[in-house]
């Protein structure tokens, strides 16, 4: 007999839509400890997370997000110093961005970065406000992409 998920139980199972999840509810936390209260629930099952903030103009911030989002993941253990790994993270971090920087062109924009990573699922999410003084407007980007282990772990050829 199949039991209810209670209130707080994962129903997402699929490797990218969980990660997805993670991401995105790292991405719209408040608070500090809000983070640490979601990375050591993600990570008791099994995730790995990360959320760094940023903000300033939009179009010159994006190689800053994207920085931030490549070191954040390094030092929480979403990822390990490898070529792949560093560009997995960088390419859905700019797609991310690239989801949202149409409307915030001429804009200021701040924000937080979700990272979450499971296996080889690995997904970015970025919250964004877009706006001047008091007057803003919000959007999410959210990009996946899969790190094949067997790849990154194969020793160069001897010749």
């Amino acid at each position: 007999m199949e039991t209810k998920p209670k209130k707080g139980d994962w129903i997402i199972s699929n490797g990218s839509k969980k990660v997805a999840h993670a991401a995105i509810r790292m991405a719209i936390s408040e608070s500090r400890e809000e983070e640490r209260a979601l990375k050591n629930t993600y990570s008791e099952a099994g995730l790995r997370v990360a959320a760094m903030d940023f903000g300033g103009e939009a179009v010159s911030s994006v190689p800053k997000i994207i920085e931030r989002a490549v070191v954040g993941s390094k030092r929480e253990g979403v990822i390990e110093d490898t070529h792949a790994e560093e560009g997995a993270i960088a390419g859905s971090a700019h797609e991310a961005i690239s989801q949202v920087l149409p409307r915030a062109i001429g804009l200021n924009c701040g924000g937080k970065i979700g990272v979450a990573r499971e296996g080889e699922h690995l997904c970015v999410a970025v919250f964004i406000a877009i706006g001047m003084i008091h007057l803003d407007d919000v959007a999410m980007g959210l990009a996946h992409r899969a790190i094949d282990k067997n790849y990154v772990t194969l020793k160069p050829q001897e010749e």
